[in-house]
C-alpha cells in the first residue's frame, strides 16, 4: 500500500484526533453544501452558482474516490446503496445546468456521511446532545432529505409539462402537503406515473414523520450493551437488564 492510501484510510477509517477532526470537518462541508443547495435552489441559475457547483462538486468528486481507493474490493462498494447515493449525489452536482431544481438530490450525501458508523461513534463520545438525541436526530434527517429528494424529483419530472409546477418552492409545496396528508388539491401530478409518485410521497413520507414523532415522544434510554443479551436501551436509572436480570454499570454521564 502506497503512502498517500495509508494515509487516506487513516484518515477515513482510523481513531486518532486527526482523523475524528477530518471527519468532523467532512460532516461541516456536507452541511454547508446542504446549505447552499437548498438557498441557491430557489434562486435564478446564474453563472456564480454554476461555479460553486463545480467547485463542490470536485470535492465530493474527490473525497468518493478516495474511499474507493481505500477499498479492499472497490467494484463490492457498489453493491452497498450508499455508494449509489454518492454517485447520484456527485452527478447532481452538475445536473442543475441541464434539469434545474434536481440538484437537491444532494442531500443525499449528508445522509450517506451521517450514517458511516465511525462518524456515529464519534458523535456519542463526543455529545452528550447527541446520544440523548441520536434517534430523534437521525429521523429527523432521515424526514428532511426525503423532503429535499422528491422535491428534486417532482420538480425535474414535472417543470415544463405541469403548469402547477413552475418553480423548486412548488415542488417543495406539493411535497409537504402530500407527505402530511393535507391535499389542498391546488397542485396535483397528473397521469398514472403522477399518482403513483403521489402515492408514494404519501406513505413514505408519513412513515417517516410518524417515525419521528414515536422516537420524540417516547421516554429518553441510555445506549449501553447488556453483556448477558445484548440489549441495548434501558432507563437511565436502570441497575439491571428489564429482559434477562443482568447487573449492569451504565455509566454516569455527569462523568464525562
Amino acid at each position: 500500500m502506497t503512502r498517500a492510501a495509508t494515509t487516506l484510510r487513516e484518515l477515513y477509517e482510523g481513531d486518532t484526533r486527526r482523523a475524528h477532526r477530518f471527519r468532523y470537518g467532512l460532516l461541516v462541508f456536507d452541511v454547508a453544501t446542504v446549505a447552499f443547495v437548498i438557498v441557491t435552489s430557489f434562486l435564478p441559475l446564474t453563472s456564480w452558482i454554476i461555479a460553486c457547483d463545480v467547485a463542490l462538486g470536485v470535492c465530493v468528486l474527490l473525497d468518493f474516490a478516495a474511499r474507493l481507493g481505500i477499498s479492499r474490493a472497490p467494484l463490492r462498494e457498489f453493491r452497498h446503496l450508499s455508494t449509489w447515493a454518492d454517485v447520484v449525489a456527485v452527478a447532481s452536482f452538475l445536473a442543475p445546468v441541464i434539469v434545474e431544481g434536481v440538484g437537491f438530490l444532494r442531500i443525499l450525501r449528508t445522509l450517506r456521511l451521517l450514517r458511516t458508523y465511525h462518524l456515529l461513534e464519534r458523535l456519542r463520545q463526543d455529545s452528550a446532545v447527541f446520544r440523548r438525541n441520536e434517534d430523534a436526530i437521525l429521523a429527523a434527517t432521515n424526514l428532511v432529505v426525503f423532503v429535499f429528494t422528491m422535491t428534486g424529483i417532482v420538480y425535474a419530472t414535472q417543470h415544463g409539462s405541469n403548469p402547477a409546477i413552475q418553480t423548486p418552492v412548488d415542488a417543495l409545496y406539493f411535497t409537504v402537503t402530500s407527505l402530511t396528508t393535507t391535499g389542498y388539491g391546488d397542485i396535483t401530478l397528473p397521469g398514472p406515473m403522477g399518482r403513483l409518485l403521489s402515492v408514494f410521497v404519501m406513505i413514505c413520507g408519513v412513515t417517516l414523520f410518524f417515525r419521528l414523532a414515536q422516537v420524540v415522544f417516547r421516554p429518553y434510554k441510555v445506549r449501553f450493551p447488556c453483556d448477558a443479551c445484548g440489549l441495548m436501551r434501558h432507563e437511565p436509572d436502570a441497575v439491571h437488564c428489564k429482559a434477562c436480570g443482568n447487573l449492569l454499570n451504565i455509566p454516569d454521564e455527569g462523568g464525562d
